[in-house]
């Protein structure tokens, strides 16, 4: 069976190395951007990206905008993207799956609510 792909989009290294370290142990092939803007061109040309871990606050474009656009994107209607928020706030959760993720996660990541949410990829 091949490794399941995770692009993990984060402006912060720490977060993706932190991830990365996570889901190699577990077997997860990953990748990463530090922007959504480069997310979604390496969306546009890799086909074999079974998930996108998201970070909701970024600089260039917010997850907010990124997750619309990436579900237009032919063959990614149905790759899971699971939003990653260290602002946890009321509502924050709601906002998230109104703008398309499948998933929502807070910081600092709880790893066993993070590998439920990746066991439908």
């Amino acid at each position: 069976m091949d490794k399941k792909k995770i692009l993990i989009v984060d402006d912060d290294a720490r977060n993706i190395f932190a991830l990365s370290a996570v889901l190699r142990a577990r077997s997860f092939e990953c990748m990463s951007c530090l922007s959504a803007e480069e997310a979604l061109k390496i969306l546009k040309s890799d086909e074999k990206i079974d998930c996108i871990l998201i970070d909701m606050m970024m600089p260039d474009m917010d997850g907010y905008e990124a997750i619309p656009l990436i579900k237009q994107i032919p063959d990614r209607k149905k790759t899971l993207v699971i939003s990653v928020t260290a602002q946890a706030m009321v509502g924050d959760r709601e906002k998230c799956l109104e703008a398309g993720a499948d998933g929502y996660i807070s910081k600092p990541v709880n790893v066993d609510r993070l590998l439920e949410l990746l066991k439908n990829i």
